[in-house]
């Protein structure tokens, strides 16, 4: 099967870079402890990792949230989108407004928001739903108005903050098909945490692997597998070794 990705792909500047990043906060806590990768459009990077190593600070860092204490943090653009757990949606506008609230706080003209904000709900499958409100949603249908409201300013990059976490495992699944759609026909760079394997594992281009606090990179993996991919492959034995091959660093980092 042919990869889609990479034939389209400039990959000669990344999107992200961390050079030897490290955290302290104000009351001692060592966060992060000499962090550096790179993200290029066309990547999609997952992170993995103990609760509290410094996942969602790498995050915050990244959308410049919270300041580095130590090292240098290069966007080639300024225009991020961010996707939480939780959808903070405002349920007081519909899917629709929820969907223009970007483009609203960044001036965009009305009539070009309108169509823009279409687009979005449409490539995310949510047509026909423009005028429901966020209590009407199921949370599947929640975090697809989170992800069409960042598809409106059309990033470069895209933040993942466990995106899926709260969902059932079949929700969750079909999720993770129709973000691998959204990577494979928006080209845009991904840092995706989150604490399942097997979800990092099938969404990646590469896994990042992380040490307890202070959060240390341990080691990456590539992901071999072609683009697109289909959801039988997480019953591969490739698949399966390569899953066990992250979670035995996690658990040799954690010793």
């Amino acid at each position: 099967m042919a990869d889609t990705r990479h034939d389209a792909v400039d990959t000669s500047a990344p999107v992200l870079q961390f050079r030897g990043v490290t955290k302290v906060f104000p009351d001692g806590t060592h966060a992060l402890s000499d962090i550096t990768f790179d993200v290029r459009r066309g990547e999609f990077v997952s992170i993995v990792g103990p609760s509290g190593c410094g996942k969602s600070t790498i995050l915050r860092i990244a959308s410049g949230l919270l300041p580095a204490s130590r090292g240098d943090v290069n966007l080639a653009d300024d225009n991020i989108g961010y996707v939480f757990q939780d959808a903070t949606l405002l349920p007081w506008r519909t899917v629709r407004k929820n969907v223009e609230l970007f483009g609203e706080l960044h001036k965009v003209d009305k009539e070009e928001l309108t169509r823009i904000a279409q687009d979005a709900i449409d490539l995310v499958g949510l047509t026909d739903f423009e005028d429901h409100h966020p209590r009407r949603l199921s949370g599947g249908m929640k975090m697809r108005v989170s992800l069409a409201r960042s598809l409106t300013l059309n990033p470069g990059l895209f933040l993942f903050d466990e995106p899926f976490g709260a969902l059932d495992e079949i929700t969750r699944e079909r999720l993770n098909e129709e973000l691998l759609n959204l990577f494979l026909s928006e080209n845009f760079g991904a840092v995706f945490i989150t604490h399942s394997l097997y979800e990092a594992v099938y969404l990646s281009t590469r896994v990042i692997a992380m040490s307890p606090r202070p959060g240390r990179l341990i080691q990456e993996f590539e992901v071999p597998f072609k683009y697109p991919r289909r959801p039988e492959l997480r019953f591969e034995p490739e698949f399966a070794e390569l899953t066990g091959r992250v979670s035995a660093a996690l658990r040799g980092g954690s010793q």
